[in-house]
């Protein structure tokens, strides 16, 4: 890649991130009181951190062998006063030695998407962020978020839950039965923060809404299906037993860049309906189909909405 490409991917990236500022600045948010206390009751716990590379970037276009994406819109989106979404990427974890670069810009483009090309309001998206002092992205501040979406969400209303950093897995007492259970981790970055796979269905369980879309960006991700329900798509980043991966190159996770930077930012992935509208699905099948060509990674999909949904 040119040194000229570099300059002038880093001179947008720069403009989108100040204006980006501007609206993190614009926003407030009040907090409800916690409702879940921390889980103990784990044990083999493997936490891995997504994986930074140099990497380079794919060919781009191309579609996966099975597609997602039907080609017929299902119901259409409600209007922004009846959409909310919580945020999370969490490069700066507590230390220095689980660190990582890009989830901190993983979360800031989708920000960027929802706000600038699907109109959501950004008071009614909850972020959390590592590398801003708006709200860091500890255990407490993620189950105040997810509460805040219940206190606000209501019945044919759309929920986005976002999350990107690192992924763990292990033998949790979670309320569920599997063998093996996989959690998202908070930036305290220990076992016993870990937000489990059965601690998120449990949070989303009396929800009034069933149109929520769940992304992750994170190793084991693929797991993450516990949150199945019918309306609900889950966007996972890798196989269950899989890893995620960044890169420098890319300046983002490597599903995040292909599914929201390019897939949804830029259009790209507007391949099925060619309308000028990415739908979630389309923009899951441009990453499927791009990302395996930059590292050894499978995104995942579940989806239960019925045809394509257009958040």
């Amino acid at each position: 890649m040119s040194s000229i490409i570099i300059l002038k991917r880093g001179v947008e990236r720069l403009k989108r991130i100040v204006v980006l500022i501007l609206l993190l600045l614009s926003a407030s948010t009040v907090l409800p009181t916690l409702t879940y206390a921390a889980n103990n009751e784990a044990s083999d716990v493997e936490i891995t951190p997504k994986i930074t590379i140099k990497g380079s970037k794919g060919k781009g276009g191309g579609k996966p062998a099975a597609q997602a994406a039907t080609g017929i819109l299902g119901t259409s989106p409600p209007n922004p006063n009846h959409r909310w979404a919580v945020i999370i990427g969490i490069s700066d974890y507590a230390g220095t030695a689980n660190d990582i670069q890009y989830a901190d810009d993983d979360a800031l483009d989708m920000l960027e998407a929802l706000t600038i090309v699907y109109g959501y309001k950004r008071d009614h998206i909850f972020l959390l962020i590592s590398d801003y002092t708006i709200n860091n992205a500890t255990r407490n501040e993620i189950i105040t978020a997810i509460d805040w979406l219940r206190t606000n969400e209501a019945a044919n209303d759309e929920v986005v839950f976002f999350y990107s950093g690192h992924g763990a897995k292990g033998k949790a007492n979670d309320g569920d039965t599997e063998t093996i259970d996989e959690a998202i981790v908070p930036y305290e970055c220990t076992t016993s923060s870990l937000i489990w796979d059965g601690n998120l269905k449990m949070m989303f369980s009396n929800f009034e809404t069933t149109r929520i879309v769940f992304i992750f960006d994170s190793c084991y991700s693929g797991g993450m299906t516990d949150l199945k329900a019918p309306g609900r798509i889950i966007i996972m980043a890798s196989t269950e037993s899989g890893f995620s991966y960044e890169t420098s190159s890319l300046q983002n996770g490597v599903f995040t860049y292909y599914f929201v930077e390019e897939g949804m930012i830029q259009g790209l992935a507007d391949t099925t309906l060619k309308d000028g509208r990415i739908t979630i699905e389309e923009a899951f099948d441009y990453a499927k189909a791009n990302v395996p060509t930059v590292v050894p990674q499978t995104p995942t999909i579940s989806d239960s909405f019925s045809d394509d949904l257009l958040i």
